[in-house]
């Protein structure tokens, strides 16, 4: 299938956004929608908070944002056009370094900074690579979130393996945590022993199906294996095992839609 085709066919792509989760919190819910590989929106007492937002699939249900979160500089995580899509007068866009270039107006934020916008304390934990080699995540060149609000906090960790700066994050109610990153880092089971040291009430695992994401920017890409030759829907499952008998929730969102 050519570029052009590949196109259509994502154009027409059946698909409405997934209805919202909820988590409690002081003052009233926390609603979390999950939306594409690594993209989420947040909503809690009216304010609006996107992270990694990814115009692929249309923004038409996407809610326009008093806060956006910039992980890292690839389109999956930066997509310009879908940050100004969603920005509003007062948006404020917080950023990692690496993505001073592509958003110029954005606020960059260091690997251990804390900022307080709208009531809302969002932290910059460090995300990067243990098992070194390409494709690379330096250290410092990206960032995770901690987002508290209502009480609550919400981990956004980004491209990361289970550095020393994330394991030593505390109070986490409501993990993202991604998984099957290329060269053998966060398995399934590594992704669920780093979720049991953070021991949040719920996790969700995202930005574990490279292969989609990379055909949808290169049609010829024929995808590679993961570790130990398992599928994504296994080691989907085999994360949620991991979670068997523990207090830790695991929510298994819709993140990759597929054509009709």
């Amino acid at each position: 299938m050519n570029k052009q085709n590949l196109a259509a066919v994502i154009l027409t792509l059946s698909y409405s956004l997934a209805s919202a989760d909820t988590h409690p919190a002081a003052g009233g819910n926390i609603e979390i929608t999950p939306l594409i590989h690594s993209s989420v929106q947040i909503e809690y007492n009216g304010t609006v908070i996107q992270v990694d937002p990814w115009g692929l699939i249309g923004l038409d249900d996407a809610k326009p944002a008093d806060l956006i979160l910039v992980t890292d500089s690839p389109g999956h995580h930066l997509d310009a056009e879908a940050i100004a899509s969603l920005s509003k007068a007062n948006t404020q866009v917080l950023i990692a370094a690496n993505g001073k270039e592509q958003v110029p107006n954005g606020i960059v934020i260091a690997n251990g900074e804390m900022l307080r916008i709208a009531n809302i304390s969002v932290q910059a934990v460090a995300a990067y690579d243990i098992i070194l080699g390409a494709p690379s995540h330096p250290k410092g060149d990206a960032n995770g979130y901690v987002v508290s609000l209502g009480g609550k906090k919400l981990f956004f960790a980004g491209v990361t393996e289970c550095v020393d700066e994330v394991r030593h994050l505390q109070d986490i109610d409501v993990a993202f945590m991604p998984m099957n990153i290329p060269l053998g880092r966060m398995t399934p089971a590594a992704a669920a022993e780093c979720t049991k040291l953070l021991e949040p009430d719920v996790v969700y695992t995202y930005h574990y199906d490279q292969n989609w994401a990379r055909r949808i920017a290169d049609p010829s890409f024929t995808g590679g294996e993961l570790p130990g030759g398992i599928t994504v829907a296994e080691s989907l499952e085999m994360f949620a095992q991991e979670f068997e008998g523990t207090n830790i929730e695991f929510r298994n969102a819709e993140w990759y839609p597929e054509p009709d």
